[in-house]
């Protein structure tokens, strides 16, 4: 069986979420071939599957949104990207499915959640599953009348799929295909915690660790800031911020979640996979607000169901007002359900034997 995962550039985070699903699945079925076919680097691919096997192929499916960094985005050059992929598809389209066809394998298409996937499995008659917390016809929904079209059609695109694993923390989605709900879909750590902790000269009390993280796109906070908080230990991805004498610098192609289990808080923007990471490692999340893309609020409000958190503005993020001498504020509702990798590697699974039930929620 080949597995070909079309997965969005937009973010680390769909790469995040569908290496820890192809992970589980590797798992499960070791003897499956596994594609990627995504525009994100290899380097992160490498380092967010580890050991599992796969091949890349170096496509790009979906647009997303353009954005200048992890909190900001651009309206008019979204438009003006997702025109310019429209042209170049047909063409990438007739590639792999002349590529797939070769492999002369039985293929199931897994999507995060490009619509153009939906024409590549249909071309080549293969079944076709989305793994979703929003589609993007609900981002482009949001952002105004220019969208309206190319919403529309990623909504048509989204109705010919065979499955939806829907992922927790998730916008409306009512694509009128089958759904199966799923836990926290985080990866697990790889690496020995002691010796992480030694090589990054980090304190036993986990109290007094913070990671500072905000995806591929980074923000711009000025490292000087972390002179405002002398008794805490940081550890970021970011180079910049480890100019400061008490931040660290994550090794490159080590994993945010391999630190989390060292640290009691992390300061981020709304994201998916760092939500699910924090949330299942207990870690409490000091997130800074963000506007112009509607997941945004949605995670938020999860955040704040499901989750030891404090909320930020962004001025408070820019100044250094990160609150991290203040209590965390207990979630108002219930821990969600985990080991929503392995559930979807099972039904990946289950799917390809023949023998998955659906049970169709309401949005």
């Amino acid at each position: 069986m080949l597995i070909y995962a079309c997965v969005s550039a937009h973010g680390f985070g769909h790469g995040s979420r569908t290496a820890s699903v192809l992970t589980a699945l590797h798992g499960l079925r070791p003897h499956w071939r596994l594609v990627l076919s995504t525009a994100l680097p290899e380097a992160f691919l490498r380092s967010a599957l580890g050991p599992v096997p796969f091949e890349h192929r170096p496509c790009r499916w979906d647009v997303g949104v353009v954005q200048a960094d992890a909190l900001g985005a651009d309206a008019g050059a979204t438009l003006a990207a997702l025109s310019a992929l429209e042209a170049e598809l047909p063409a990438q389209l007739a590639a792999e499915q002349a590529w797939l066809a070769a492999q002369a394998m039985p293929l199931l298409v897994l999507a995060d959640v490009p619509p153009a996937a939906a024409a590549l499995a249909r071309g080549l008659g293969a079944p076709l599953i989305w793994l979703a917390s929003f589609g993007w016809e609900a981002i482009y929904g949001a952002m105004g009348a220019a969208f309206s079209p190319w919403a529309d059609r990623c909504l048509a695109a989204y109705r010919q799929g065979d499955l939806l694993l829907r992922c927790p923390l998730a916008m409306p989605i009512d694509w009128g295909i089958p759904e199966l709900s799923i836990g926290l879909t985080a990866g697990s750590p790889r690496l020995e915690p002691g010796s992480l902790a030694r090589q990054l000269q980090l304190p036993d009390e986990r109290e007094r660790c913070v990671l500072v993280s905000f995806g591929g796109l980074g923000y711009d906070l000025d490292p000087e800031l972390l002179q405002l908080w002398p008794d805490r230990v940081f550890v970021s991805p970011d180079p910049r911020l480890a100019q400061a004498a008490n931040c660290r610098l994550l090794p490159a192609g080590v994993r945010p979640l391999e630190v989390l289990g060292h640290c009691a808080r992390l300061i981020t923007k709304p994201g998916y996979s760092s939500f699910c990471e924090a949330l299942s490692a207990g870690v409490g999340v000091h997130l800074v607000h963000r506007e112009g893309f509607a997941e945004a609020p949605v995670l938020e409000a999860a955040l704040v169901r499901h989750g030891w958190h404090r909320l930020l503005s962004q001025e408070q993020a820019r100044q250094g007002d990160w609150q991290l001498d203040q209590p965390l504020q207990p979630p108002t509702g219930e821990p969600l359900a985990g080991q929503g990798a392995l559930q979807a590697a099972e039904a990946l699974a289950a799917f390809e034997a023949g023998c998955l039930f659906y049970s169709k929620i309401q949005a």
